[in-house]
Order: structure tokens, then sequence, then C-alpha cells
């Protein structure tokens, strides 16, 4: 079903089903008010003919390697990528859980315009580095879990508490690795967006603790949609000061730092 016109709800999901890059890139004007429409959980998003989606992840580039400018670009493209399905993906939670309360559903608009708006920034250095978006491959792995969540706690346990609060762990050391390989303003727009992820994650553990009373490792970890485990939403080395001032205490930080991968073949 699709939500009447004039709405947020239409907003949102021709936000998520438009094949226009342009159109995902700077969304129009949004309207200022809900239809009150039924949940909606839309199975995929509309992808562009610019994007290539291939089913495999590319090796990431070492630190030697971000020292060429063609592997710098092939990271920030990733990294653009990732923001653009993470928006998607606040349009879709505020369709999917119609029924949460409203404070979150705003909330959840709230962060997808901050997404929109660090996609512009990852857009400006990629083009900077001579690449379009569109120009590699992508690879929709958000898409291929979060739809998974079957409660507005799934899917704050798995997108604030997992991927973005995982992200502060990886900005930082691809900050200190672009930092070596000579692009300091790489490295700066990494420490910008993640200091304006903490919010995000704080958002996740506010709504985590309202519906689970409290952000325990257990509970968090049996919040997140089979078969994802918490030894993949974790960066190495962990960034604890970041994470700790998003709000999560040191007992929790602690059970995740013990979380490692089982090794390939294993």
């Amino acid at each position: 079903m699709t939500p009447p016109d004039g709405t947020i709800e239409r907003w949102l999901f021709d936000y998520v089903t438009t094949t226009s890059l342009a159109h995902k890139l700077a969304p129009p004007s949004r309207p200022d008010t809900w239809g009150d429409t039924p949940p909606l959980r839309l199975a995929a998003p509309g992808r562009p003919a610019e994007l290539r989606v291939e089913g495999r992840a590319r090796k990431r580039p070492g630190p030697g390697a971000l020292r060429q400018p063609g592997r710098r670009a092939e990271l920030f493209h990733t990294f653009l990528h990732h923001e653009l399905q993470a928006a998607e993906l606040f349009a879709w939670a505020a369709l999917a859980f119609a029924e949460a309360p409203p404070a979150f559903r705003v909330g959840l608009v709230g962060i997808l315009d901050d997404e929109v708006r660090h996609m512009q920034l990852y857009l400006a250095h990629l083009r900077g580095l001579g690449v379009e978006f569109g120009d590699l491959p992508v690879r929709d792995w958000f898409w291929q879990r979060v739809p998974a969540c079957q409660s507005p706690l799934a899917f704050v346990s798995m997108m604030g508490l997992g991927l973005e609060a995982a992200n502060l762990d990886h900005a930082a050391r691809f900050a200190e690795q672009l930092e070596r390989a000579g692009d300091p303003s790489g490295a700066a727009l990494e420490r910008r967006i993640s200091e304006e992820e903490i919010p995000h994650v704080k958002f996740g553990r506010f709504w985590f603790v309202r519906w689970a009373g409290a952000l325990e490792f257990d509970a968090w970890a049996a919040a997140l949609p089979p078969p994802l485990s918490p030894a993949l939403l974790r960066g190495e080395p962990m960034d604890l000061d970041a994470r700790r001032r998003a709000g999560f205490d040191d007992a929790f930080l602690t059970r995740l730092a013990a979380c490692t991968l089982a090794p390939r073949g294993s």
C-alpha cells in the first residue's frame, strides 16, 4: 500500500523506493504531516542504474594502500554507500514501526537528515579524488540484515547500538590511517562524522533502555536479529572514549571487547 500524497510517510516511501540517484543524494523538501498509515515493511530499496550492486565484499585497502588516491576513493565510496543505506533504513523503520511512539519516529527522521548530510560531505571528498558515486560497485550489506528486525527494540539494537556504534570504532581507526597516508582532510571528515553519530547511538540507547529497562550486554545480544552476533558489531581497536560518551558503561564494553569472530573455516 502506497502512503497518501502529502504525508511524511509518502516522502519516506518515495525516498526508499526511488531509482533516481539525485533524489537519494538530495531528497526534496519533506511534508510536515504524518498520515497515520498502518505499518509498511518495504522489502528492498530502489537502486539507481548508476549503482552496480555486487554480492561479495571487496577487500578494504590497507593503511599503506591509502597513500594512493584511487584506493582512498574506494574507501570513501564505500562510506558514502553506508550512509545511503543508513538513510534508507531509518526511513524504512519509520514506515515499518508505525505503531511506535511518535517521538521515536520523529527521531528516526531527524537521523535520516544527518545521514543525507553526511552523504553530501563524503560526495564532495570523493569528487575531490576524481571519482563520482557509482563509478565503483556497491554492496547492500545493511539491507541484507536490518529488515530482519521485527520490532523497534531489535532495530535500535542493530542500527544504533550495533552498526552506528561500531562505526565509532572504524572511524577512529580510518582517521588515523588517513592522517598517516597524507589525507588530513579525509581524516578530519571521519572524525567529524564520528562525533555527529554519537547522538545517534545515544538515541538507540535511550529507546533500548525505555523498552528493555536497562542497557545490559546479554539483553542487547539477545535482541539482535539472528544470525548476527556482537563480534560483528565492533571495530578493532574499540574507541572506548567515544563509546563511553555515547552511553556504554565499562561492564558492557568489557563484555563486547571479549567477543571475537571465529577463524574462517573453523
